[in-house]
């Protein structure tokens, strides 16, 4: 199993790009688990409907759990267990009363499962942060704390056997996400081609770079042995290129100008090579193009927008719109499964999957 966690610290579409790599995963042939560590708990509301996410957030009310079962016609009810979000398994340690809480995650369809993010996230951030300082003495309680997502996403991907883990995470470098990232074995990072990317590259390579010595050197050799950490591997996959919908006010010319400078703030800020060579464009993994007009299909559908069909508005022109959406989507998938660890997706059943 290799975890892989999607982030820059701007907003570039990171869950839209989520949500439908998890999708091209699966029809892959690959057991995907969808984590949602953003507080603002955006994957969660792309796969679960209202209902779903009221029954989550409810924290196990008996009353609403009785009036989903009296009323079968509300949608999607058996994929989730009310309570079982993120922030349901790090509430002992936010509380005081103990360690991560086991959670399930919700079965979106065969071999796909999210495991729910939560508004309540945003309260870990202070606990989180305190507790930062505190592993570098060896100190187990903080520890814990740090751990707690990598320790909750090790335990529900044993449990549905998954091959590979996407982690959402918000646009800022906050503890929170400090602990997501951690906790990932590799990074992909999605682009704009315009200043707020590029200045989030910037911000974001160093502190990577940061967090994963520190981790390195001062944590993990004060980690008692048996404890389940992470290596804060944090290996750099590449980028993802998002064509932003061009407008008479933003010209060709100044989308080209950021685009030429993407490959060396890379290189520099992330990869820190010296010298960088402007021209290496290597780790660019894709550039997707803006699928604008398919989008409110496929939220109003509540599927992947490669997998719309006429039935769900796509019609004439915006099905062949579906067709090259599904083939750069497969080619990204693709591309990102090549830059692996070997032995990731193993686990494969059978190819592609339909649907």
């Amino acid at each position: 199993m290799t975890s892989i966690a999607l982030f820059n610290n701007s907003r570039v579409g990171t869950t839209t790009l989520t949500y439908h790599l998890a999708h091209m995963f699966r029809r892959l042939g690959l057991r995907v688990l969808a984590v949602d560590l953003d507080p603002q708990a955006n994957l969660t509301s792309m796969c679960l409907d209202e209902s779903e996410i009221e029954e989550l957030w409810e924290d196990s009310s008996s009353e609403l759990i009785e009036q989903g079962a009296a009323h079968p016609s509300l949608p999607g009810f058996s994929r989730v267990h009310a309570g079982q979000t993120i922030a349901d398994a790090v509430r002992p340690i936010l509380e005081g009363t103990g360690d991560i809480a086991p959670v399930e995650p919700a079965a979106l369809m065969p071999d796909l499962w999210l495991l729910p993010g939560s508004l309540d996230l945003s309260r870990f951030e202070d606990k989180l942060s305190m507790e930062w300082s505190r592993t570098f003495a060896g100190d187990i309680a903080a520890i814990r704390t740090t751990t707690a997502f990598h320790r909750t996403v090790a335990q529900v991907t044993a449990s549905v056997q998954a091959d590979i883990v996407l982690l959402d995470v918000g646009p800022n470098l906050g503890a929170i996400n400090r602990a997501a990232l951690i906790a990932a074995d590799t990074v992909l990072m999605p682009l704009a081609a315009d200043l707020f990317s590029l200045k989030g590259l910037t911000n974001l390579g160093p502190t990577l770079r940061t967090w994963r010595h520190d981790w390195q050197q001062l944590v993990l050799p004060r980690i008692p042995d048996g404890f389940h950490a992470p290596r804060a591997a944090m290996t750099p996959l590449g980028y993802v290129i998002m064509q932003p919908e061009m407008r008479l006010d933003r010209p060709l010319k100044a989308y080209e100008r950021w685009l030429e400078r993407i490959p060396w703030v890379f290189n520099t800020a992330v990869l820190d090579q010296q010298p960088p060579s402007r021209d290496d464009a290597s780790h660019r993994i894709a550039t997707l193009r803006n699928y604008r007009s398919l989008t409110p299909l496929a939220h109003d559908a509540r599927k992947p927008m490669f997998d719309l069909k006429p039935a769900d508005g796509a019609l004439g022109s915006a099905q062949q719109y579906v067709q090259t959406c599904f083939r750069e989507f497969r080619g990204l998938a693709e591309a990102v499964l090549e830059r692996l660890p070997e032995g990731t997706g193993s686990g494969a059943r059978g190819g592609e999957r339909s649907g």
